[in-house]
């Protein structure tokens, strides 16, 4: 057995047993991966008809060899081996924190999040789910949010066309209860000791789509939002650590992948925090790879201090507090839900697009990232936010132009204000109320002025360097060379209208 995997990419251990009693709870089964004093240990999985798998990403080019271990006698001391062989141009395997404020691919190629929500996308069928995905091979999103189950919520209550267990729902559920997050009965429809692989396989398939777009899944594995309808918001101790190693073995192997353990964690008093850090640390234990962790709030933020948290997942509106929070926890800040472009009769989704490009511009301006969303009205309740579809917004494409700007900054990215005295000296006019400034040492300066319409920016440059200046329209996606060579102090008129931000990059 022995064939050639990218760097990065998985191999696909496939052997056939037939296991007496249940394979997804009787059935231990791994596999060690070596390669010289190497050694890396995977779980493998049941994947329904006699199959059973395990997934390896291999991270070092050269001939690997494996052996299964197993209980059963079928799955024992296999061996094997492949060749590891160089990454494809657009491989360059997971995304990691590589400093307090920045990502990068693991080849060291930066990595800007520009993220998007899109709750239950792969939950819709083939054809809606095919069209999410054309609409995202044109959008600027490189990293998608979606749910492992299924959601019941506003503009979302229809029935997924599978479940996670087997079993079939035979309760009636009343749409009154829509609002009641804290619904107290599981239903018994549900065998929770054999998980439904076909739904599993979907689940794969549609994150490494989002692969072949060069998107991050950033996974949400728990959420608040079933109201009783099937009851994976609430299920034993016993069931979530299970669900957690099945998760784990199946997707660990995707380069794409980002555990976020919830989606407003704090809204599900069925889960405790001791219970929050156990799914964290189980994960961490079973994962060779470390994809990044996280946990979402919704008015409570969980500790992102703890160890086992990668970076903070905020739910906040205001983006000039993303500087304070990069102090606090010292790790990159993604704002995944500021609020969203659209109409709906809620609050949080009825922003218009400039307040939600200018919450952008703001949290990408200090260093820190945001994440889109969008929330028109539709006949048929085919939401961005919930179901995928097409985008209706003005802000996508007004967040291609910010990403461009932001990716052609000197890596690894921008920092706050507060991490640079001497770049806090070159502005003579000090920024408050909402205008946000990033930099990159001395080298790169940008400076966004919200609702602000400022006449004049004056600036202290040092006198033994020059800078080219440009004025930026962040609506209207126009870039003006106001100063070629700029040094010393200077004087640049601005437009004196909103959502204008200023860059200032060194040329000599």
């Amino acid at each position: 057995m022995r064939g050639n995997i990218e760097k990065w990419d998985y191999f696909e251990l496939t052997l056939r047993a037939e296991a007496a009693g249940n394979p997804f709870v009787d059935v231990d089964f791994a596999v060690t991966f070596s390669m010289g004093h190497r050694r890396v240990v995977v779980d493998g999985f049941y994947d329904g008809d006699s199959c059973f798998l395990a997934r390896f990403m291999p991270d070092v080019k050269g001939d690997w060899q494996f052996v299964t271990t197993s209980n059963e006698p079928e799955l024992d001391g296999i061996t094997g081996g492949f060749t590891c062989v160089a990454p494809s141009a657009d491989n360059h395997g997971p995304v990691r924190v590589i400093d307090p404020y920045h990502f990068a691919y693991e080849d060291g190629t930066a990595y800007h999040p520009v993220g998007t929500t899109c709750y239950v996308w792969n939950l819709q069928g083939d054809a809606l789910e095919e069209e999410t995905l054309e609409t995202l091979a044109s959008a600027p999103f490189n990293k998608m949010r979606m749910c492992v189950f299924p959601k019941r919520y506003s503009y979302n209550a229809n029935e997924p066309p599978s479940y996670p267990f087997e079993g079939e729902p035979t309760h009636t559920w009343d749409p009154s209860q829509l609002g009641n997050r804290y619904y107290t009965d599981i239903p018994d429809c549900w065998d929770f000791t054999r998980f439904n692989p076909a739904y599993f396989r979907h689940l794969e398939q549609r994150i490494l789509e989002l692969r072949a777009l060069n998107i991050e899944a950033d996974l949400i594995i728990f959420h608040p939002y079933d109201c009783g309808a099937w009851g994976f918001d609430k299920m034993p101790a016993e069931v979530n650590d299970r669900y957690l190693k099945y998760l784990v073995a199946r997707l660990a192997a995707f380069r794409n992948i980002w555990w976020s353990f919830a989606n407003e964690f704090d809204l599900m008093p069925a889960h405790s925090l001791a219970d929050w850090d156990h799914y964290f640390k189980l994960v961490q234990q079973h994962d060779p790879y470390n994809h990044l962790r996280s946990n979402h709030n919704a008015r409570t933020f969980y500790d992102h201090g703890k160890p086992w948290v990668t970076h903070c997942s905020i739910q906040r509106h205001d983006m000039t507090q993303i500087p304070r929070w990069q102090k606090e926890y010292q790790k990159p800040v993604i704002v995944d839900e500021c609020g969203y472009e659209g109409d709906i009769g809620r609050a949080f989704g009825s922003f218009t697009a400039e307040e939600l490009v200018a919450r952008h511009w703001q949290g990408f301006g200090t260093g820190g990232y945001v994440g889109h969303g969008e929330c028109y009205e539709h006949d048929e309740d085919i939401l961005w936010w919930s179901k995928g579809g097409q985008l209706y917004g003005d802000s996508p494409v007004r967040l291609a132009f910010l990403r461009e700007i932001i990716e052609a900054a000197p890596p690894p990215g921008l920092f706050p204000l507060s991490t640079n005295r001497a770049v806090r000296d070159m502005l003579l006019d000090r920024p408050y109320n909402g205008i946000t400034v990033g930099h990159n040492g001395e080298d790169y300066l940008l400076i966004y002025y919200w609702t602000h319409q400022l006449k004049f920016l004056r600036l202290a440059l040092p006198a033994n360097k020059t800078y080219r200046i440009d004025i930026i329209d962040t609506w209207n996606m126009t870039i003006t060379e106001a100063d070629a060579s700029a040094s010393d102090l200077v004087m640049i008129e601005l437009p004196r209208r909103p959502y204008i931000a200023v860059r200032v990059e060194r040329v000599e």
